[in-house]
């Protein structure tokens, strides 16, 4: 199995998620379970079924994030440095058409999220800034189209 780049804080974050569907939503879906089956008939129970539907989805992410975390290879980015961009960096952008700046931290898969300024290490913007220097200019060919943006910062220990 390959080890899945992570920060301290995505992390930390895959770990409360475990421990919340392990200790919080699993005794209560448990519950559910015993009070839906104290209604009777289980072949037309709804309340039953969503139970047993909704143990079925948290038992499954529960084996996701332990496969996960076990698999896990955390990266403190507050001690990374350098000049060029690299995992853990946050990098600020200026789209070459509309002139809007972004701000992008390149992060592991499972922490990602675009609308937080997260991208995964492995999308297409990621992969086209990687190595590269304040003052380049990367291409990057998304679903959309084609966009240019050049690098105007780079910075560790966000």
């Amino acid at each position: 199995m390959d080890k899945v780049p992570i920060t301290v804080r995505g992390f930390a974050a895959l770990e409360a998620e475990l421990k919340r569907r392990q200790q919080e939503e699993r005794p209560r879906i448990i519950q559910a379970i015993a009070e839906a089956r104290a209604l009777g008939d289980l072949s037309e129970n709804a309340e039953y079924h969503a139970a047993k539907e909704a143990q079925s989805h948290n038992e499954g992410r529960v084996l996701e994030l332990e496969s996960l975390i076990s698999r896990a290879e955390v990266i403190d980015v507050s001690k990374l440095s350098g000049t060029k961009v690299k995992f853990g960096a946050t990098v600020k952008l200026i789209d070459e058409d509309t002139e809007e700046e972004k701000t992008y931290q390149i992060v592991g898969e499972p922490e990602a999220d675009v609308h937080a300024g997260r991208v995964s290490i492995t999308s297409p913007i990621a992969r086209a800034l990687i190595g590269k220097a304040v003052g380049d200019t990367v291409e990057v060919v998304t679903p959309g189209g084609g966009k240019s943006y050049e690098i105007v910062g780079i910075q560790f220990g966000a």
